[in-house]
């Protein structure tokens, strides 16, 4: 079954949502609801299984976060259980978009105990926030399994369970994890699937998970009007990122900037070297505790910082006013991420400017962003900065430093291949549908 949207549903309040989450939605960002909210949140609050299609950008976290908060904060005497019993659990393909979500759970309810779970970090730390339980968690399904092996862990209470991105679930071989997750969880309870693509083997997971669902099916909207931005598109190496955009935030004037990055390691690598050549920068990423990411925040919304390196975490929920130009270091993975970027800048009346990076040295990332030109049905003109024109020499991929290098800091092997895949990943985007 297709649900459509519910168009007389103007707010958050019109959907079932209490007073209260629906304010706090509006602190986080979230004002109107999209297409995927209206009809995904009045079925999770009815306790349905649900099965939503989605692209990048429609919305989904919010579609599934908002009435698993709003049921979990009602239940009886929940504050007051001990040790906290496990409620709710959300399972993300990678780290961060577990932190992602987790880093918006706090947000929206900051009172809920809430831990993430994710392989590539020690299991202890995440072991002695587990005593006493816990009330939501989002985890890595590896990372998961680990846990319960480990009786840090118990799955018999659980009564919702969220597959965020579960084509990629899938994709990434947790297949098997998956399974024995599904073995240990008790058959009464609600399921919600949320994917944006819908293969064979998603379908026949959702075959298996979920009970009558309620199927939703939204296909990717781009609004074309922004009309106060005025996009760039420099061609250039990507060794000579960093040192462009030092010399573009100087030449230009730019009072306060906000660069994009791909990954978690990025947006340190990239804030340390603008500090080391004089500039007030750091990182904002999913990974930063609560503390340090308000003050982070803190900091650039009063000026003592000038520019900062985000993930996309920073993309949605967050509202920055007076900000001089947002730049693409690394390109967005969608149309719809791209004007969730760019569309950080030139508000309440001010000329904005967005700066898109095209990597000479880098398979597929002209023809990448050609397909977001598409999309958005808009050409930006392609560009060269004097003294940091692309050479003609391609770099292979494992060689090529997004970053430069930090002096007396040697990327890992890890990093290394991460950065491979990235381009691979950039690569075979622009031989799809963006």
């Amino acid at each position: 079954m297709t649900s459509p949207s519910a168009p007389g549903a103007a707010s958050f309040v019109d959907l079932g949502l209490s007073p209260a989450l629906a304010a706090a939605a509006a602190a986080a960002g979230w004002t109107t609801p999209t297409d995927i909210q209206r009809a995904a949140i009045p079925a999770i609050l009815q306790d349905r299984d649900l099965l939503a299609l989605a692209p990048t950008g429609a919305g989904k976290t919010g579609a599934f976060l908002l009435p698993l908060l709003q049921r979990l904060l009602g239940w009886p005497g929940l504050q007051a259980e001990r040790p906290r019993r496990l409620h709710v659990l959300i399972l993300a393909p990678t780290r961060e978009l577990a932190a992602q979500i987790g880093a918006t759970v706090q947000l929206l309810a900051p009172r809920l105990k809430m831990e993430v779970a994710v392989g590539g970090v020690s299991i202890n730390p995440q072991m002695l926030a587990l005593r006493g339980g816990v009330h939501l968690l989002v985890a890595t399904p590896g990372r998961l399994l680990d846990l319960v092996a480990q009786r840090a862990l118990r799955l018999s209470d659980l009564s919702l369970l969220v597959l965020d991105e579960a084509d990629r679930l899938l994709d990434l071989g947790f297949a098997d994890e998956l399974g024995g997750i599904l073995a240990l969880l008790p058959a009464d309870r609600q399921t919600l699937m949320f994917s944006a693509t819908m293969p064979e083997a998603v379908a026949s997971l959702a075959g298996q998970v979920l009970h009558e669902p309620l199927r939703i099916d939204v296909e990717a909207t781009v609004s074309l009007e922004l009309p106060d931005i005025r996009q760039r598109a420099i061609e250039v190496d990507a060794a000579r990122r960093t040192p462009l955009l030092r010399h573009l935030v100087a030449s230009e004037g730019w009072a306060s900037v906000l660069v994009f990055v791909a990954t978690q390691y990025a947006s340190e690598h990239v804030a340390e070297k603008l500090a080391r050549g004089g500039l007030k920068a750091a990182a904002l990423h999913g990974q930063l505790s609560p503390g340090r990411r308000r003050q982070t925040l803190a900091d650039f919304h009063e000026g003592r910082l000038q520019v900062l390196v985000a993930t996309d975490l920073a993309a949605r929920g967050i509202d920055f006013e007076r900000l001089s130009a947002v730049v693409n270091h690394d390109l967005p993975r969608s149309a719809v991420d791209h004007l969730h970027r760019i569309g950080r800048t030139g508000r309440a009346g001010a000329v904005g400017e967005a700066v898109s990076f095209i990597l000479a040295d880098a398979p597929g990332s002209e023809a990448h962003f050609r397909l977001i030109e598409k999309r958005q049905q808009q050409r930006v003109p392609r560009e060269r900065v004097a003294g940091f024109e692309p050479v003609a020499v391609e770099l292979p991929a494992l060689l090529a430093d997004g970053t430069g290098g930090i002096k007396g800091r040697r990327k890992s092997r890890k990093d290394k291949l991460r950065e491979a895949a990235a381009l691979a990943a950039q690569a075979a985007q622009a031989k799809s549908p963006v």
